[in-house]
């Protein structure tokens, strides 16, 4: 008998205990945190994570099998990841989940605002282009221009295959990420996919958006540095300056062209994981980063945006290379701009 009272009592204590998944209790941050503390740690306030998970948490897994995270605390594990750039484990056991968790979480969340790409990466076209012209010139009286071209290095660890493409010229592994952007630190083109030794003309060359230029479906031109050939829609710098108008020109093409550098700085102070390395495949690298682009613009179309700071990244790279296999019209188009609006 009073065994049987034993092994009641041991039954009720093992029915009564919490499974090992929900021991801890995973708060909600969105009631946890005040907006300034939310943007602290996530990198977006409230009203923007609740537009943000309208947007996609239709594609996320909701479901109460095996205590598994609702949409809005996946959501919450990858901006962690983001705004961080911390190993899994540490975000786990911020969070209270799983590595494994925080991996799955990372990927799906990923995948979800990539299904969200063509609204919020827009190159400008017809009314939009005619505003972007009229942004850019009061900057530094650069005429007709639609963006600012540049790329950015992306570390990763080293890949097992290919590993000595993704070597850049500073000798660290890295994707070589191509972007343009606007007047207002938008990205309106990004180009993700390729290893870090290709060069930038190259990737340029063989970008979509320079096929549409090179097929006149823009009207208008692009400003970037001595990376780039001078075409018609391309104007970079003059490298020997031979007159006050080519000086000119030069200093209100860097003074413009410096948008794209503070707009890299202002991504990778956002999202910090694009600053360090990022550990995983080139693949999930390159739907990383474009989540992070998406994410950036998003935050500034909703004007949840961090305080800027004049900071620049590479804002001058000697060991760039420099090309000089100029377009005859874009040389000309150069000179007609020098002497029209700098002369």
């Amino acid at each position: 008998m009073a065994g049987r009272r034993r092994r009641r009592r041991r039954f009720r204590r093992y029915r009564n205990r919490p499974s090992k998944r929900v021991i801890r209790d995973r708060l909600n941050p969105l009631e946890a945190y005040t907006d300034d503390e939310l943007f602290d740690r996530y990198r977006f306030r409230q009203a923007s994570v609740v537009y943000l998970l309208g947007l996609i948490g239709g594609t996320l897994i909701d479901s109460t099998k095996n205590n598994a995270l609702p949409p809005l605390l996946q959501l919450f594990v990858c901006l962690r990841f983001f705004a961080t750039g911390a190993y899994h484990k540490l975000i786990g056991d911020s969070m209270n989940v799983s590595e494994s968790t925080v991996g799955r979480c990372c990927r799906s969340v990923t995948n979800a605002i990539l299904t969200v790409r063509q609204q919020f990466i827009v190159f400008p076209r017809d009314e939009q282009a005619r505003k972007t012209k009229q942004e850019f010139i009061k900057i530094a009286g650069f005429p007709n221009t639609l963006g600012c071209v540049d790329g950015t290095f992306i570390r990763i660890m080293a890949p097992t295959e290919n590993e000595p493409d993704f070597v850049n010229r500073k000798g660290f592994h890295s994707l070589n990420v191509q972007m343009v952007c606007d007047a207002n630190f938008q990205f309106t083109s990004v180009c993700a996919s390729w290893p870090g030794s290709v060069h930038d003309s190259r990737i340029w060359r063989e970008s979509f958006l320079c096929r549409q230029f090179e097929r006149g479906e823009h009207n208008g031109i692009l400003l970037g540095d001595s990376g780039y050939p001078c075409r018609r829609y391309l104007m970079t710098p003059y490298l020997n300056p031979q007159t006050n108008a080519h000086q000119r020109f030069n200093a209100s093409l860097c003074r413009t062209r410096v948008l794209i550098e503070q707009s890299f700085g202002i991504l990778k102070r956002r999202f910090s994981c694009l600053q360090g390395t990022l550990r995983t495949a080139p693949e999930q690298a390159v739907a990383y980063v474009v989540a992070c682009v998406i994410l950036h613009n998003l935050g500034i179309r909703t004007g949840d945006v961090m305080d800027r700071l004049d900071q620049q990244e590479d804002a001058f790279d000697p060991t760039a290379h420099q090309v000089v296999c100029n377009s005859p019209e874009g040389s000309h188009l150069r000179d007609y701009i020098a002497q029209t609006y700098f002369g």
